[in-house]
């Protein structure tokens, strides 16, 4: 769900910086949903076992693009485009290579493709040209055709097509009009190099056929279909149609040639009539995958453990994860083999939707397993953060009255990121006017919930006896290694100077201060003050933004990419964006 947050400066004294790190930190609203859903107030919510209240209050929405998500996301990026377009550049290149988030490679690859910066002629006084604006188009093109054998780092079909339709949205449309970036008298949208882009992209693959090939394997058919009509593409010869099933007929004005005559459809016919074994030697003949054969079995037979056992080697770690509950009921986990690489699929986890899918198992021991690999994506985003410095973590968490009925919140947002952390680089204390040191068992969920059980929201507010509290039990911090603290709580207590005294008297030298804010009744201003008194960048974020699996990963790499320098007052995270090498054209 999309949450609304607090944020430490005005709106209008907040520059480009602080609004990417915003971005991320508060984007967990996904802008395509597979099944229908309810409007609430902008927010999408799915429609399959909503109360009646909200049913009530929720506008029906179709499955495919959620408009209010796309069109916040969106207008976020046009605003930080229009406070600083280098920053935007490096971002959208940031955002293929570096992150798995699937929606914002289609937005900022969208917003690329259209943006004013297209090397353009400046001219001097005389006429001539004296030289040429950047192109960031490129960027948007490189984008869409950058290929990396077997990455998820990288556009798929689906997401080639998203771009374009992104773009037709009208609200986007509207959005890029107002930009500058189209004719505003236009009925048609602005595509901006789309079309010219997408006609290359099914070039390579049409000069490529086993490229095609795999992509109809894959289940990208009717997608490759609509990218190629959208893109008007002409293929150079009838084998495109044919890898992908296409009958053609003559357009109305006379003027096609390829594909009219002699066309060798390749169809992928029902599997009717066949009996098990016959589909599983079908399956390892023609290296079928799994969404090439679920839609065509026999209804009277379905998908068997034989069947199942087939299909495996052409599945994915994350397929694997994903189908825990039919390989549960197919009885599939019980053979060594297959459990070993399901075992190594929970190892290589890298958002937390392991934590959904264990609620649709029925064995204790798979839900433990799953549990696992939920901590395990915390592991790799804060290994991959931390892998060239040395950072400790402290988490103060606010226990006193005001908490009450937020304080279960927060136990659940720490549950699903505090096993990431490497225990002895991570300090914790409760406060509320007395410090009390926590020290979680093992580095795991389950060791996390146990150690967050017994406490109970009571008392005043003393941020500061957190912190003398881990001094006072040996907490020490290398020169060396940088400090990273994070509060969770409503930052209502003593004031923020106070507060920052206490890092001083115990002889911490704090890199950077984050919030996770959860707030049961007011929020105060303690950790925000706290952080301009000591100067070091602040950053906050919703726990429930901790509801989405593949916002913890993302949240954890931003808050702990602590500045290069003491004393610095802009996020190591986006340092690390403006490092990230333009994208370009091969």
């Amino acid at each position: 769900m999309t949450t609304q947050t607090t944020h430490s400066l005005p709106e209008t004294q907040r520059g480009p910086a602080e609004k990417l790190l915003d971005l991320v930190l508060g984007g967990s609203a996904h802008m395509w949903h597979n099944r229908p859903g309810l409007n609430v107030n902008g927010t999408w919510h799915p429609a399959q076992g909503a109360s009646e209240a909200l049913v009530r209050r929720g506008t029906p929405v179709k499955p495919g693009l959620f408009v209010p998500a796309a069109v916040k996301l969106y207008g976020q990026l046009l605003d930080i485009y229009r406070l600083n377009t280098d920053l935007m550049a490096h971002f959208a290149s940031y955002a293929l290579t570096q992150t798995d988030w699937r929606d914002l490679k289609v937005a900022t690859c969208a917003l690329m493709l259209v943006q004013s910066h297209s090397g353009q002629p400046v001219h001097d006084d005389d006429g001539s040209v004296a030289f040429h604006d950047d192109d960031f188009r490129v960027i948007g093109e490189a984008m869409l055709l950058h290929y990396e054998r077997k990455s998820t780092r990288m556009l798929t079909p689906k997401a080639v097509l998203r771009v374009a339709e992104l773009l037709e949205t009208p609200e986007i449309a509207r959005l890029n009009r107002e930009a500058g970036f189209g004719d505003p008298a236009s009925r048609k949208p602005p595509l901006g190099r789309w079309k010219r882009v997408a006609t290359r992209w099914l070039r390579v693959r049409e000069q490529n056929l086993p490229m095609i090939q795999g992509l109809v394997k894959a289940g990208y058919k009717e997608t490759l279909k609509k990218i190629a009509r959208k893109a008007g593409y002409k293929p150079l010869s009838q084998a495109f149609f044919e890898v992908l099933g296409w009958k053609q007929k003559q357009a109305d004005a006379g003027h096609r040639s390829v594909g009219l005559e002699g066309l060798q459809l390749v169809k992928r016919e029902r599997f009717d009539g066949l009996s098990e074994a016959e589909i599983c030697e079908w399956i390892e003949l023609e290296r079928l995958s799994y969404k090439e054969v679920v839609g065509r079995l026999p209804k009277d037979l379905g998908l068997t453990p034989a069947i199942m056992a087939a299909l495996l080697p052409s599945l994915s770690d994350r397929d694997l994860r994903m189908l825990t509950p039919t390989l549960e009921e197919l009885g599939l986990l019980s053979d060594a083999d297959i459990r070993a690489r399901w075992e190594k699929a929970v190892q290589t986890a890298t958002d937390q939707r392991a934590l959904h899918i264990a609620k649709n198992v029925r064995s204790q021991e798979l839900k433990a397993k799953l549990e696992e690999a939920s901590d395990n994506a915390a592991k790799a985003a804060v290994a991959e953060v931390t892998a060239e410095t040395d950072v400790r973590v402290m988490f103060l968490i606010d226990k006193s009255g005001s908490m009450e009925g937020a304080i279960e919140q927060s136990k659940e947002a720490l549950s699903r990121i505090l096993a990431g952390f490497p225990l002895e680089k991570l300090h914790i204390a409760t406060f509320d006017t007395l410090g009390t040191v926590l020290r979680p068992k093992a580095a795991s969920r389950a060791a996390v919930q146990h150690m967050l059980q017994g406490i109970r929201a009571s008392g005043g507010t003393t941020h500061a006896a957190g912190v003398h509290a881990l001094h006072r039990a040996g907490v020490r911090v290398p020169e060396e290694a940088k400090l990273v603290v994070i509060v969770v709580g409503d930052e209502a207590g003593e004031a923020g100077d106070q507060f920052a005294r206490a890092f001083r008297e115990c002889g911490y030298t704090v890199a950077a201060l984050a919030l996770l804010v959860s707030v049961a009744h007011a929020r105060g201003n303690t950790v925000r003050t706290c952080s301009r008194q000591l100067q070091v960048p602040f950053s906050e974020v919703s726990v429930e933004q901790f509801d989405d699996p593949y916002q913890v990963p993302r949240v954890l790499k931003a808050l702990l990419d602590a500045p290069t320098m003491p004393g610095a007052s802009q996020s190591g995270w986006v340092e690390r964006v403006m490092r990230t090498p333009l994208l370009k054209v091969a």
